[in-house]
């Protein structure tokens, strides 16, 4: 019989969880995939990489949400049993009220679990692999580098001016500063081109410049001039400044750790080579990604027990309406106050110890009080 009830109150916990998580995270990623178009309208890569980037930073979404979206369901699955009286039918029937509190405990730790192996492994690995899709996708479209009366470095060492652009498409006075021998194609040393016209062609990958001079600086510093009717430059095979090295959030947890314990110094964000400061600053950068990693899913425990509050007796009582607001209040500020404790726990020992035994203190204090709540509740 109990395991029968357990069963159903888990299929309809997931079941919310499942519909909260992703109605939350379609609407985050929504939003974050149209800030993305610059990778095309900024940055020139091709649809299909900015597709697939979008998609590979559902997981970052997905993690952040776990621990507010299981607070949300534990919540509507106790409302919602309780809206249509199959808690009194539980209680009446002789279900002890902490048999309920464990089961949704229960199902904390497994949340736990999973939101330990998205932040540690599955969110890094992903976010390294769309940082990597990134560093090794070229330009694709000219046309985003062509911005009227706008400066664009978008290409590092190549500057590109633009001062006009007709209706059909061609652009007037063009010119290119390659100060990175980019357009290797053009001259081997550093270069300006100007053009008074100009258009990029269908397939958006090759630049067409009609009328224009090349002006070369050679290394022993003089200058060339090459004059032309019509040139054409192929852009295709650039990359953006967008090709960064992967971030602190990107790093896989193992080499964190290396690196907090100098065991591997020769990665992105540790601490080799630099200037004391810089070196105190990476250090805390790498010690607060790691305890929002492995601290942050403890905290998924707590939020499940406060909101066993709400199986508390309170038809008779005038703020029974409010009940849910409160424990949903408690619950969202824990939650917030660990984001906001975690940014300073990479700055001392005193402060790490203090943000892991928030929850692992309260934990256990707040189910004991549920145990004598629901004793003395037993005995009226």
């Amino acid at each position: 019989m109990k395991n029968r009830i357990y069963k159903y109150i888990f299929h309809e916990f997931i079941r919310n969880f499942i519909v909260t998580l992703f109605a939350f995270a379609a609407v985050i990623w929504t939003i974050q995939a149209v800030n993305f178009l610059d990778l095309v309208t900024e940055d020139g890569h091709a649809f299909k990489i900015y597709i697939i980037y979008s998609f590979l930073t559902i997981t970052k979404v997905l993690t952040k949400l776990i621990p507010f979206t299981f607070l949300i369901a534990s919540i509507i699955t106790i409302l919602k049993l309780e809206r249509d009286n199959e808690l009194i039918v539980l209680w009446t029937s002789g279900l002890n009220k902490i048999f309920i509190v464990n089961l949704i405990f229960r199902i904390s730790i497994l949340m736990m679990f999973v939101q330990l192996l998205m932040a540690t492994i599955i969110n890094p690995k992903t976010l390294n692999i769309s940082r990597t899709l990134l560093k090794n996708s070229e330009l694709q479209f000219v046309p985003s580098l062509l911005k009227v009366k706008q400066f664009n470095d978008t290409l590092k060492g190549l500057t590109i001016f633009v001062e006009n652009k007709k209706v059909n498409g061609t652009y007037e006075n063009i010119f290119i500063k390659d100060e990175g021998r980019v357009l290797t194609q053009v001259s081997g040393g550093s270069s300006t081109i100007f053009a008074k016209s100009g258009y990029s062609t269908k397939d958006g990958k090759n630049l067409i410049l009609f009328n224009g001079n090349i002006q070369t600086l050679d290394a022993d510093g003089s200058v060339g001039i090459i004059t032309f009717n019509k040139t054409t430059i192929n852009l295709s095979g650039l990359s953006t400044k967008t090709t960064a090295e992967p971030k602190i959030q990107e790093t896989s947890s193992m080499r964190i750790i290396q690196c907090m314990q100098e065991k591997n110094l020769y990665v992105k964000n540790c601490i080799l080579g630099k200037s004391i400061e810089t070196k105190k600053q990476h250090l805390t950068q790498n010690k607060i990604e790691f305890n929002r990693r492995f601290g942050m899913p403890i905290f998924i425990p707590l939020v499940a027990l406060i909101s066993c509050f709400l199986l508390l007796s309170r038809n008779e009582k005038k703020i029974s309406g409010f009940y849910k607001y409160i424990f949903f209040f408690i619950g969202f500020a824990i939650l917030v106050g660990s984001e906001i404790t975690v940014r300073y726990s990479g700055t001392s020992l005193n402060h790490a110890a203090i943000y892991y035994l928030i929850p692992i203190g309260l934990i256990p204090f707040v189910y004991l009080s549920l145990i004598r709540t629901f004793k003395y509740e037993n005995l009226n």
